[in-house]
């Protein structure tokens, strides 16, 4: 074995230069190479990290061929149709078919999960959802989803990655953050002190249109739940669709009443843009949040409910 002997001199420049050299990389090694702390990544985290072993990106996205297009390298295509959902039930997909799924994308248990979509993440949302339910630690979502990642021209593929399956097993399944009808009427009644928080559109809401144009499910009554506030998903986010700074979000919905001080109850028309707002009320805000997925196509279309209808319409017939 050679070695390298320096004179008493020399040994202390090397090791000044050496000194040097070492901390000139980590100056320059990006903060964002740090873990990511708190509910949300950036872009620009996600595209200085997309190598690291211990990451896994998870396209949830709604319309069809947008992941099979193009999507941020090394992602995993997640359908929120067939893969987040039962197949034959109106159901979040069982807890076994979700651990073959999280083994198939080789998800351990310190896997950080960056989700995003389309659509402002209102997909991704509800798969962040559906992994809190499961008990998935470190779920992030990628801030301004898949339309800021592609408005600021970042990397992009169209190859599917093929990564080494794992035994992901759930551990305890949290349905706190599921509501149901039951929970939803029992506010309408006021039998519950949840605040219920409607997010669809004002029209939607006031019931002038059974739904928005063009969407497959719908309710055979229009209007809201009974005690329901409305705020708009979009109220939460700014016009890149990134999230709203925090003491933003807390302002806005604190005008309507939701403050953190009692539970509450999000819902739209099939759970999934109640989906966003759930996880800027629970992961940004704090707040003790459930999501009612099955929203205004189950309670609409429901016997013996009461419902609200400022507009006066009854029946998607008339």
């Amino acid at each position: 074995m050679t070695t390298t002997a320096f004179a008493p001199g020399l040994r202390a420049l090397a090791t000044v230069l050496l000194a040097s050299v070492a901390g000139a990389a980590l100056a320059n090694t990006p903060p964002a190479a740090a873990a990511a702390a708190g509910p949300l990544v950036t872009t620009e985290w996600l595209a200085q990290n997309l190598n690291r072993s211990d990451l896994r990106v998870i396209e949830v996205s709604v319309n069809p061929g947008v992941y099979e297009r193009a999507h941020i390298p090394g992602a995993v295509n997640f359908s929120w149709h067939t893969d987040l959902n039962d197949k034959l039930r109106r159901d979040i997909v069982g807890k076994q078919d979700f651990e073959k799924l999280l083994s198939k994308a080789g998800v351990k248990d310190d896997t950080t999960v960056v989700l995003y979509g389309d659509t402002n993440n209102w997909f991704a949302a509800w798969g962040a959802w559906v992994f809190d339910i499961y008990g998935v630690k470190n779920v992030k979502l990628l801030d301004g989803g898949r339309r800021k990642w592609e408005a600021e021209s970042r990397a992009l593929n169209n190859r599917a990655p093929d990564y080494a399956a794992t035994s992901y097993r759930v551990g305890k399944v949290n349905l706190d953050l599921r509501a149901r009808l039951s929970d939803a009427l029992a506010v309408a009644e006021g039998k519950s002190q949840a605040k219920l928080i409607d997010i669809r559109s004002g029209d939607e809401y006031q019931g002038k249109i059974f739904a928005p144009a063009g969407v497959p499910e719908l309710a055979i009554r229009a209007g809201h739940i009974p005690g329901a506030v409305n705020v708009p998903w979009g109220q939460a986010v700014q016009e890149d669709g990134t999230f709203k700074p925090k003491e933003e979000l807390r302002k806005l919905y604190a005008g309507v009443g939701i403050d953190g001080s009692r539970s509450v109850i999000t819902y739209c028309r099939i759970g999934e843009r109640s989906s966003h707002t759930w996880f800027a009320l629970s992961k940004i805000l704090g707040y003790d949040v459930k999501n009612y997925d099955g929203s205004w196509t189950e309670y609409g279309n429901a016997v013996g409910v009461p419902i609200t209808n400022p507009a006066g319409t009854v029946w998607a017939a008339k």
